[in-house]
């Protein structure tokens, strides 16, 4: 079959490969315009687009999808299904009727659970046991379609939002070949979703890595890992970043220290940093950050 693929970021990467490898044509990919980011705002191609070049494909990079001409375009590749992973642009209805199938989207999550921008990360944030991937068929709703192919992740205590995301890319990638196998056979069944249970995740903002102490330290803890290596807590002014932390059965007021061991009060229960990095410095065991700064019982952090 004709495939047009629709992807930005590195979760979508081993999917676009999968496909070029697979004895379907990829006859396009379609990722977002080049940007500038970092502090220096260079400005720099989408990990898709990159990969898409060494994989000599064509790529359209367009910033809207919305007018006429989009779908069009997109109707020339005469495609017989769109494939999507990450993309970040809204889809229209004309667009995802475009090729001979409709589109196809690469979801992180077991849907209706976090239907939305950010699945991954919420699903750990909420502390949900397992999450997933699917191929789901696209419609006019958020990620509401019928589901063709899923793949359950568990989620373990240690498991941080990077590391879950390259599983279920991978996972997701894994489950390609046989679907498209299916729809050129017209033997792709798609099951509806369940009208109960759906959840949104929303994407992510600045101000929720900011460590809300007066929160339970349970949920700060998977937020350090959903966020990862985001989150920070406020000491004397400066920004601590923690990457890992652990939850310790004691209690105390929220935002001080219990022990000298940088062990925190929170809304319920305490939460022990022990994998930070300070402000412009490395990344480094809470220990060694203590032997060079030490923060005494009773210091108020916030």
């Amino acid at each position: 079959m004709r495939v047009v693929f629709m992807g930005t970021a590195d979760f979508a990467v081993p999917t676009l490969e999968r496909l070029a490898s697979s004895r379907h044509e990829l006859v396009c990919v379609y990722t977002q315009p080049p940007r500038p980011s970092g502090r220096g705002h260079k400005v720099g191609r989408t990990p898709v687009h990159d990969r898409a070049l060494a994989l000599g494909v064509e790529v359209r990079t367009p910033a809207t999808l919305k007018d006429d001409a989009a779908a069009a375009a997109l109707r020339s590749l005469k495609a017989d299904v769109g494939l999507v992973a990450a993309y970040g642009l809204l889809l229209p209805p004309a667009v995802l009727a475009a090729p001979r199938l409709g589109c196809i989207n690469v979801h992180g999550s077991l849907l209706p659970r976090w239907r939305g921008a950010a699945p991954v990360e919420r699903a750990i944030e909420a502390g949900d046991p397992e999450t997933g991937v699917e191929l789901f068929q696209m419609e006019r709703g958020l990620d509401t379609g019928p589901i063709y192919a899923s793949d359950r992740v568990p989620i373990g205590p240690e498991t941080t939002a990077p590391a879950l995301r390259v599983e279920l890319a991978e996972r997701g990638a894994g489950l390609v070949d046989a679907l498209l196998d299916n729809l050129e056979a017209g033997r792709a069944v798609a099951t509806p979703q369940p009208e109960t249970g759906a959840t949104y995740a929303k994407k992510l903002d600045k101000g929720e890595f900011a460590l809300d102490l007066t929160a339970p330290a349970d949920l700060l803890e998977r937020r350090v890992r959903a966020f990862y290596p985001q989150s920070w807590l406020n000491l004397d002014g400066e920004r601590l970043r923690v990457l890992e932390a652990a939850v310790v059965d004691t209690s105390g007021v929220p935002g001080e220290t219990l022990d000298d061991g940088l062990t925190i009060a929170c809304g319920c229960g305490a939460l022990r940093p022990t994998m930070v990095q300070p402000a412009g410095k490395r990344v480094m065991p809470a220990a060694d950050f203590l032997r060079g700064r030490p923060v005494p019982v009773g210091h108020r952090l916030g």
